[in-house]
């Protein structure tokens, strides 16, 4: 099937017919219609390969995650994927599972693919990798590291906002052993979430103890084995506060383990508010970081740079916004050392 044929059947010039396939606003509308209809009609798919070797341009934008078995990401390549279909865009993903040599890769594949920008959603990959790109003058978007240079743009997450309304959170249920539990300290986000629970409890004066900062990797496995940090502490924390929802129900698992009841004995908030977060037993009270925004915002920038015809000298800047969503893992503080006492009956019959 080639455009002679829907021609033939339009009854216009094969001329017409590639205007009308391109999307050339000078078509007349009516022909148009009748272009799409015969093509249609005779199951007529353009060769978007041919396409874009005529036009220079792809139609494909790169995405770039961490790990795509971390439910967090899903939903955003999910929301990406929409509004991509949306814009008339295919996407390139990849991911790297915090391999830098499949960092490597995934760009080698982005410039052969030809992709007109790259959503990097990584949470702290090397951002040197990416020079491949910038050098070509490929439009990026980056999470947090994003530097000022034309046709990259920033997403910057308001970590502060959420974990303050946390932090107040647990304090107002007259909690004052508050844990946190950070992600893998080499990653700009998970320093940032830590840094923003620590401001957090020195505005409302509370102590932040070292022993109570326990650096984890955003892994259930890891909430698991902070919990028995934890659990081993002369005094233990009756509220922890989670660098993710997948970390937070690690120590979900743990606490069932122990005898530890949430919230009654230990009050618990994650971070990111992933789908699963909502049918947990108890529903987990955490921090949302809308996948579906950061999404939209990053698709956005692309979309901006691509464009534009003259790229801003230092990029762009957008924030996304983080808010507390109770429900309930939380609650007041224990009286005396219940916490205490329940696990250390478990810990006798172990």
């Amino acid at each position: 099937m080639d455009i002679r044929q829907i021609a033939k059947r339009a009854r216009v010039s094969t001329a017409t017919v590639s205007r009308a396939i391109n999307h050339i606003p000078t078509v007349d509308p009516q022909l148009a219609k009748r272009v799409w209809r015969v093509a249609n009609e005779l199951g007529y798919y353009p060769n978007t390969q041919a396409r874009a070797l005529v036009s220079g341009k792809t139609r494909t934008f790169g995405l770039i995650v961490s790990e795509i078995t971390n439910p967090f990401f899903p939903e955003i390549v999910q929301s990406f994927e929409d509004i991509a279909v949306q814009n008339n865009y295919e996407i390139l993903l990849t991911s790297t599972v915090h391999d830098p040599k499949r960092m490597e890769s995934s760009v080698r594949r982005m410039i052969e693919r030809r992709v007109e920008g790259v959503a990097v959603l990584t949470f702290g990959m090397e951002e040197s990798l990416l020079d491949y790109l910038r050098f070509r003058k490929v439009p990026l978007v980056f999470v947090d590291v994003g530097p000022p240079l034309p046709s990259v743009s920033n997403i910057r997450i308001d970590y502060q906002y959420g974990i303050r309304q946390a932090v107040q959170h647990v304090a107002a249920l007259k909690h004052t052993r508050v844990a946190f539990i950070t992600g893998p300290l080499h990653l700009k986000s998970a320093l940032a979430r830590r840094d923003a629970f620590q401001a957090s409890m020195r505005e409302i004066q509370l102590d932040a103890a070292p022993e109570m900062i326990i650096e984890g990797d955003h892994t259930m496995e890891g909430g698991i084995k902070a919990l028995r940090d934890l659990n081993a502490l002369r005094n233990r924390p009756t509220a922890i506060l989670c660098s993710n929802d997948m970390t937070a129900i690690g120590v979900m698992r743990q606490a069932y383990e122990y005898g530890i009841v949430i919230p009654q004995d230990l009050s618990l908030v994650g971070f990111d508010d992933i789908r699963l977060a909502q049918f947990m037993t108890p529903p987990l009270t955490t921090v949302r970081m809308s996948q579906t925004g950061l999404a939209q915002l990053a698709f956005k920038a692309l979309l901006k740079e691509v464009e534009q015809k003259k790229p801003a000298p230092e990029g762009s800047q957008y924030t996304l916004t983080t808010s507390l969503v109770l429900r309930n893992s939380t609650a007041i503080a224990p009286a005396g050392s219940t916490h205490s006492k329940s696990s250390a009956r478990h810990t006798a019959k172990r």
